[in-house]
C-alpha cells in the first residue's frame, strides 16, 4: 500500500493536530530516498511521512516510530493494529545502548495445552482455529508503544497518536490492495456485524476501490488511549469490549459453521498485561554487530545462528551459485535447531548463548555438503556451549502455522537514535472479529504456538507467549548504526532478514538492491520456497545441487535503512512487493 494514498478531508483539523501543513493528497513516497537528517521507511505512504513529520517536529526516532504506527494501525488494519502485538528493537544514541521491547501478545491464563483440542480431543483446522475467540491473544502492542515512549521517547501518546487519530476520522481513499484484504476475510467479517459495518458494503461484499474510508470509532478509541494513558485500553470499557468479543464472539445467526468457538480470555488477563524490556540478540558477522529480538521470538537466534554458520566462508569471492547454497543450508540447520528449542523463556529454558556460540555453529557447519541436505534435518545440541544445564530430549516441533502477514517500520533521526519495528495482528485480518464500538480487529496470534500438539516447548500455556519469526533487526560497525532493518512474512522473515543480510555485507549489493533482490526461504522443509524470478534464475544450478524448488509470488515486504557516513542515509522499501513501500528522509539530496 506504498502507493499513492490520497487522504480525504485533510482540513484544519487534520493540521491542528499535527502541528504541520498539509495537503488535500499525502505526499507519494518512493522506495527509496536520499540525504540526511532522519529517515523512515514502511509499506505506507501515510506512516512514512507521519514518522518524518514527527522528526521535523523535535521527536526523536522513538517518538517518530509510535507516531507512524499508529497510522498504519489506521491505514493497515489488516496486518497491524492495538488489536495485535510486535517486537521493538531500539539503538539509543547517547549511549549506544541497543535494547528491545517484548510487545507479544500473551494466551489468557486459563488456557492449557489442550485448549485448541475441542474437536473430539483434536485440534481442528488452521481456519477454523483463527476464526475463533480461542485464538485472540491479548493484545500488545498499546503497551509497547507506551513503554518505548516512556523510557526512550519525547513525545506523550497524546502527541504521537494525534495524526491516527486524525487519519481515521478524515479518512483515506480506497485502494486496490485495502480492497483485496476485505475480499479475502469477506466470508468471516459477513459472520460479524461489527466486522461487516466497517468493511464491507451494503450488499456485503467488499468497500470498492475508492471508496473514502472512515473509522470513527478507532479515532475515539485512540483518543481514550491519548487520554487515559495504558488504563484506557487494558481498563475499563476497551478492555471490557474486548473480553466479551473474545468469550462470546459476536456473531450472527447465520454465521459460519464450526466458527467462533469462544475464547477464555478475562479482565485479569488484560489488567496483568506487560510489555517487558528484554536484551537483544547479538552476534558479530564480518566485524559488524547484529543485534535482533531475542525469545520468545525465534527470529534474532536464528538469524544469529546462520550468520554464525556462514562466517568463516567467504561469499562474496564465491560463484554466486555456490554461495547461495551455503545460505540455504545454513538456513535449513538453524531451522532445524529454531524449532526445536525456541519457545517463551519464561516458560522453557533456551540455550540462546548455546544457540549463538561461534563453536556451536563450526559444529552445524561440519554438516554442510556440496549438495543440498535432505530435510528434515535433526537439531544439534547446544546446551554443552551454553554453559551445560538442559537436554535435547524435548519433543521436536513440528508443525508449523500458515504464515502471518505483519508490517515493518524502520526509523533514525539525524542524532543515530534508531528503531526497527516489527508488529502484526498474524493472519491479514487477524481473527476476523472487530471489537464492537471500538474500531479495531483482534489478532489470531495463539495459532503460533503448536496448538495442535502438546509436550514440545511450543505449546500452549497459560500467561505464555507463542513463539515468533519477527526479526527486527539493528547492525552496528564500530559502535555506530549502519543497518536497521526487518519484515512482514510469518516463518519467511527470518529467511528475508537473513537474506538481505548477505547481500548487503556478503555480496556488497546497494541496501537498495539488497533489498529487492528475488528471495528464497529454506526452512528445513523438502523445498525451497522461492519467489519465480530466483528459481528462473538460480533453479538449475542449484537443482545441480540438489535443491528443490516451489514457487510462491513474493517473500516479503522489507523496508531498511543505511547510514552512508557524512550524515547521509538512505531509506528503502520494495519496490513491488506488497503493492509497493514508501521511503522518505528529512532532508533528500537533490
Amino acid at each position: 500500500m506504498g502507493r499513492l494514498r490520497v487522504a480525504a478531508a485533510l482540513v484544519s483539523s487534520f493540521l491542528v493536530l499535527i502541528g504541520v501543513a498539509a495537503a488535500a493528497v499525502a505526499p507519494s513516497g518512493p522506495p527509496t530516498s536520499t540525504g540526511t537528517g532522519g529517515a523512515a521507511a514502511s509499506v505506507e505512504t501515510l506512516a512514512t511521512q507521519a514518522a518524518i513529520d514527527a522528526l521535523k517536529r523535535g521527536g526523536n526516532a522513538v517518538d517518530a516510530a509510535v507516531t507512524a504506527a499508529g497510522v498504519l494501525g489506521v491505514a493497515e488494519p489488516f496486518s497491524c493494529g492495538i488489536g495485535g502485538g510486535g517486537f521493538m528493537v531500539i539503538h539509543r544514541a547517547s549511549d549506544g545502548k541497543v535494547t528491545t521491547i517484548d510487545g507479544r501478545e500473551t494466551a489468557p491464563a486459563a488456557m492449557t495445552p489442550a485448549s485448541f483440542m475441542w474437536d473430539n480431543g483434536k485440534a481442528p483446522a488452521f481456519t477454523t482455529a483463527r476464526y475463533s475467540g480461542m485464538s485472540v491473544g491479548v493484545p500488545g502492542t498499546p503497551a509497547t508503544w507506551g513503554e518505548a515512549l516512556e523510557k526512550y521517547g519525547t513525545f506523550s501518546l497524546a502527541q504521537a497518536l494525534a495524526p491516527g487519530i486524525a487519519l481515521a476520522r478524515n479518512g483515506f481513499v480506497v485502494d486496490q490492495v485495502f480492497h483485496d484484504q476485505i475480499a479475502a476475510n469477506q466470508q468471516a467479517f459477513r459472520d460479524l456485524p461489527s466486522s461487516a459495518a466497517l468493511y464491507l458494503k451494503p450488499d456485503s461484499t467488499a468497500l470498492d476501490v475508492g471508496t473514502v474510508f472512515r473509522n470513527p470509532d478507532l479515532a475515539s478509541t485512540y483518543e481514550r488511549i491519548a487520554h487515559l494513558g495504558l488504563k484506557g485500553f487494558y481498563r475499563g470499557a476497551v478492555a471490557d469490549a474486548i473480553v466479551n468479543t473474545v468469550q462470546t464472539p459476536p456473531v450472527t445467526t447465520t454465521a459460519t459453521p464450526g466458527w467462533w468457538h469462544p475464547g477464555v480470555m478475562t479482565m485479569r488477563d488484560l489488567h496483568d498485561y506487560v510489555a517487558p524490556e528484554r536484551a537483544p540478540t547479538h552476534v558479530s558477522y564480518h566485524g559488524a554487530d547484529v543485534y535482533s529480538m531475542g525469545p520468545p521470538s525465534s527470529g534474532g537466534s536464528t538469524v544469529g545462528e546462520a550468520l554464525n554458520i556462514l562466517e568463516p566462508y567467504n561469499l562474496g569471492a564465491l560463484p554466486r551459485d555456490q554461495a547461495l547454497h551455503y545460505y540455504l543450508e545454513a538456513s535449513r540447520y538453524a531451522y532445524a535447531d529454531r524449532n526445536q528449542y525456541l519457545a517463551d523463556p519464561d516458560y522453557v529454558n533456551v540455550p540462546l548463548k548455546g544457540l549463538l556460540s561461534k563453536d556451536y555453529a563450526a559444529t552445524r557447519r561440519s554438516l554442510i555438503k556440496e549438495t543440498a541436505a535432505t530435510s528434515p534435518v535433526g537439531w544439534g545440541d547446544p546446551w554443552p556451549y551454553n554453559g551445560g544445564g538442559g537436554s535435547a530430549s524435548v519433543k521436536v516441533s513440528t508443525s508449523e502455522a500458515e504464515p502471518g502477514q505483519t508490517t515493518h517500520l524502520s526509523v533514525v533521526d539525524r542524532n543515530g537514535n534508531a528503531v526497527s519495528y516489527t508488529f502484526t495482528i498474524e493472519q491479514i485480518g487477524g481473527a476476523g472479529m472487530v471489537v464492537p464500538g471500538f474500531g479495531f480487529l483482534l489478532n489470531n496470534e495463539l495459532t503460533d504456538f503448536n496448538f495442535d500438539s502438546t509436550g514440545t516447548a511450543n505449546q500452549v500455556e497459560g500467561g505464555k507467549r507463542p513463539r515468533s519469526s519477527m526479526s527486527p533487526t539493528i547492525v552496528l560497525k564500530d559502535g555506530k548504526p549502519f543497518l536497521v532493518l526487518g519484515s512482514p512474512g510469518g516463518a519467511t522473515i527470518i529467511t528475508t532478514v537473513l537474506q538481505m543480510l548477505v547481500n548487503r555485507l556478503d555480496f556488497g549489493m546497494t541496501l537498495p538492491d539488497a533489498l529487492a533482490a528475488p528471495r528464497a526461504s529454506q526452512r528445513n522443509s523438502s523445498s525451497t520456497q522461492a519467489e519465480p524470478a530466483f528459481i528462473n534464475t538460480w533453479g538449475t544450478t542449484l537443482g545441480a545441487r540438489g535443491h528443490t524448488f516451489s514457487s510462491t509470488s513474493e517473500i516479503g515486504a522489507a523496508t531498511g535503512i543505511e547510514f552512508l557516513g557524512g550524515g547521509k542515509v538512505v531509506a528503502a522499501a520494495e519496490p513491488v512487493r506488497r503493492g509497493g513501500g514508501s521511503a522518505l528522509v528529512e532532508s533528500p539530496s537533490p
